[in-house]
């Protein structure tokens, strides 16, 4: 497949036959199948830059090489995961035709792509760079969910993962951190599973919301200053590390922090459930609310303490 090949292809598939009579209908609709289209399905929540590369990949092009077959004027430079490719309405929507799927289908896949302007519109196709901060950048996907969508092309991706998705439960596989190029096997730690699971079901709580973001923030106080579950948690990290010895050699940071948010993700999914339910009436006391998430999370007991986040939380919640 050359690059003129894609330009014809994708101008044939994106540019309608009669434009004064397009409806924004027709711009929804995937082009019909032709021979040496390719059609590549999205990852859930997948970076638009980390899709493009995809595509390109399956078309044996460079990202520019693409871009500029399909049309569009790529500007700045870059690589996910510290950047994202923005794309103007109209280039998204080149993209879609190139890629065989409905604008509406990979809108919603790709959480980053431009919102789909009026079908009648001027702007030209266009896509750029735009660099990202280390809490906004993706993580590396699922390789195996990867290969699959690829039709064995690629096994990288990277995706905006949601909080609800840290861990893939059908291949054992995470990524908790954007500096992490190759995803953690967590076969050797199976409550893992259990705790996406259970995430799954504690989403459909009217507090999860309110009650995640909490659990997270005490979870993570509690790590960083070795209180409560110290032990259980460097258990469970030297089971990680022994399964995927590449978080000792990425340079950037230290296994402990690489791994944290796998490290405490089930005993934050069940503080987050538990502070879920206690945020119902009829309230309980601060020490019968400690007493029941001490229960929860297999600890002797918690002690009233002023300085810990979670005395706070209940503290304040109460009130």
């Amino acid at each position: 497949m050359t690059q003129t090949d894609v330009t014809a292809r994708a101008r044939a598939a994106s540019v309608p036959a009669q434009p004064s009579v397009v409806t924004a209908r027709a711009w929804l609709q995937a082009p019909p199948a032709a021979s040496g289209v390719l059609r590549v399905r999205p990852l859930p929540s997948e970076a638009t830059a980390s899709y493009v590369q995809r595509l390109a990949t399956a078309y044996r092009l460079a990202l520019p090489q693409l871009l500029d077959g399909a049309g569009i004027t790529l500007t700045g430079y870059g690589t996910p995961p510290t950047a994202e490719l923005i794309l103007t309405a109209r280039a998204a929507r080149h993209v879609a035709a190139l890629a065989r799927i409905p604008l509406p289908h990979l809108r919603h896949a790709l959480p980053h792509l431009a919102l789909l302007d009026d079908a009648h519109d001027t702007e030209t196709a266009a896509a750029r760079w735009k660099r990202l901060e280390a809490g906004q950048q993706p993580v590396r996907a699922c390789t195996r969910c990867t290969r699959h969508r690829s039709h064995n092309a690629t096994d990288t991706a990277w995706v905006h993962r949601p909080r609800h998705r840290l861990v893939c439960p059908r291949h054992q596989q995470a990524a908790p951190d954007p500096r992490l190029t190759s995803t953690v096997r967590t076969r050797a730690v199976p409550e893992l599973v259990a705790a996406h699971h259970a995430h799954q079901r504690l989403r459909r709580h009217p507090r999860t919301l309110t009650a995640w973001t909490a659990a997270r923030a005490i979870t993570t106080r509690w790590y960083d200053h070795q209180q409560h579950l110290t032990h259980r948690w460097r258990q469970r990290l030297t089971r990680l590390i022994a399964d995927s010895p590449h978080l000792v050699t990425t340079g950037s940071a230290s296994p402990a922090l690489l791994a944290r948010d796998l490290v405490t993700y089930p005993e934050t999914v069940a503080l987050a459930r538990t502070l879920a339910v206690l945020q119902n009436p009829p309230h309980r006391t601060t020490d019968d609310a400690l007493s029941l998430i001490a229960h929860r999370l297999g600890l002797p007991h918690l002690a009233s303490n002023a300085n810990d986040p979670l005395w706070a939380f209940l503290t304040h919640t109460r009130h």
